[in-house]
């Protein structure tokens, strides 16, 4: 048996509306941070690609996107010593620890070779430069900080990446997100301050 609603009387409206409690900031972030890895774990285009391709395991897929981050920033390194000499011999050890973290990222597959960092950290002019998709900035403090907020932009998309990535890869992820986060801070440190 259907029972009717009851009537709503005036004094059943004496009680105020107030609105919907709005989301924290926390939540906001927490959700876009969300929205973020998902984006990155799933792609934006249309077609498969190896990204996307469900037969590739995820950690295969995971470590070959995070090698080609690092093979960018590498480039990155590259244009910017080539168009600076004098910052040269600052930005080599940096630049042979993204080259080192390449190598680490780098899938380990049965018959196929680990692929290799962008270019030698030798020498000034031991490899051409790749083109890097931003121009270097003329003035050498300029061109630091450019490649510093590169390295930080590096770490926080690792920093998101590490909630869909399996335990040792997550673990590996952290360490070269963190060391990312430190070659910001010492590309926009005074240089003459550590020796």
């Amino acid at each position: 048996m259907i029972t009717p609603c009851p009537a709503i009387t005036p004094e059943d409206d004496a009680v105020p509306w107030t609105p919907p409690l709005r989301p924290s900031r926390r939540s906001l972030l927490a959700g876009a941070a969300g929205a973020a890895g998902a984006a990155l774990l799933t792609g934006c285009s249309g077609g498969t690609s190896a990204e996307e391709d469900p037969a590739i395991p995820l950690e295969r897929r995971m470590r070959e996107s995070a090698v080609r981050d690092s093979e960018r920033l590498l480039e990155r390194y590259d244009a910017t010593r080539a168009a600076h000499q004098a910052l040269a011999e600052r930005l080599a050890p940096l630049r042979a620890a993204v080259a080192a973290h390449a190598a680490a990222l780098a899938p380990a597959a049965a018959g196929s070779p680990a692929p290799s960092p962008a270019a030698p950290s030798g020498a000034v002019g031991a490899a051409a430069p790749t083109a890097s998709a931003e121009p270097v900035p003329p003035k050498p403090a300029d061109a630091l900080t450019a490649l510093a907020d590169a390295e930080r932009k590096l770490s926080e998309a690792r920093t998101i990446d590490l909630a869909g990535a399996p335990g040792e890869l997550a673990r590996l992820l952290a360490s070269v997100a963190a060391c990312g986060a430190v070659h910001a801070h010492l590309l926009t440190s005074n240089p003459g301050a550590a020796s």
